[in-house]
């Protein structure tokens, strides 16, 4: 069956994983969280006691061999399973100074395309994989919702786990990191030409999962 590779950009908040990894399954695709990268050196610099802005310590700290991605989203540093490590609060504050480094960024685009470069079949999501991670990809998507959209569905998770947060707080905190995102110097977050936009504020996931299946097929997946 043919199969061809997808990209899906856009803010955080906006479901890129949960709709990938569904499509990935549905499709027998491979899923790569790229900010689990991202959020893997984070662990690792702080496991080796690096400040976050000592950007020249974590550029030293990486390695080509230190990150193994393994299925159902199994993220292994130096052989050790970090998967649910990485998704600690403290992490998720340090990784974007972390992610701003050039040589970091750079580091994850080589890590990504080694992988991708050799064959069809990848589902990525992050917020620079249409135009870094993966410009070549077949299908291309930018999801986005509202920040106040963003900022309910965050506030609901965060409920159902037991964490109750106020919404404003929460929304403060999206608007600020879309701040970060679209502003920083280094592969600034944008919704390039070729892109599809799918604006999920008003959309379910079903709904949202069924159009990028819908454009998998017309670029050419014959296993959609």
């Amino acid at each position: 069956m043919k199969k061809v590779n997808i990209a899906i950009d856009g803010p955080c908040g906006a479901g890129k994983s949960t709709v990938a990894k569904e499509i990935a399954s549905r499709l027998n695709y491979t899923f790569i969280n790229s900010g689990s990268i991202y959020r893997a050196i984070a662990y690792n610099a702080l496991k080796l006691g690096i400040e976050s802005n000592d950007s020249q310590a974590i550029i030293q700290s990486l390695r080509h061999d230190m990150i193994t991605l393994e299925a159902n989203d199994r993220i292994l540093l130096n052989n050790e399973d970090i998967s649910k490590k990485i998704r600690a609060e403290y992490i998720s504050q340090i990784t974007p100074t972390i992610a701003k480094i050039p040589e970091v960024r750079n580091y994850v685009v080589d890590f990504v395309q080694h992988i991708t470069n050799k064959d069809k079949g990848f589902i990525i999501d992050g917020r620079d994989t249409t135009f870094k991670l993966m410009p070549h990809a077949e299908v291309k998507i930018f999801l986005w919702a509202e920040p106040e959209e963003r900022a309910r569905r965050r506030q609901m998770q965060n409920n159902e786990m037991g964490c109750h947060t106020n919404y404003e707080e929460v929304l403060y905190d999206v608007k600020k990191r879309d701040a970060q995102d679209m502003n920083r110097e280094v592969d600034p977050l944008h919704k390039t030409k070729d892109s599809i936009l799918i604006d999920c504020t008003n959309l379910t996931q079903e709904e949202v999962i069924d159009e990028i299946i819908n454009l998998v097929k017309k670029a050419g997946g014959d296993n959609a």
